[in-house]
């Protein structure tokens, strides 16, 4: 099965530059098959990896939370299976 685990947080204000860099550097315990990372209105950042799972609710690697400060609420998390 591929999963796809998805990560979304909101920079706080003039920060978006500073949370976008923390999630480009941040590394995973392994390597999923596919790593993205997006960026949207609002100083939003999305990171999208997808892997290999023997279940959806397999164990995975996932990005931590950042610091307080640099967001503005909690990190939003979802888990998709691939379907096509």
């Amino acid at each position: 099965m591929r999963l796809t685990l998805m990560w979304e947080a909101r920079a706080a204000q003039d920060r978006g530059a500073e949370l976008l860099e923390w999630a480009r550097a941040q590394v995973l315990a392994r390597e999923p098959v596919r790593r993205e990372i997006f960026r949207a209105p609002q100083d939003r950042v999305l990171v999208l990896t997808w892997w290999d799972a023997e279940a959806f609710d397999a164990e995975l690697p996932e990005l931590p939370e950042p610091d307080a400060e640099l967001i503005t609420r909690p990190v939003h998390r979802w888990r998709f299976e691939s379907v096509a």
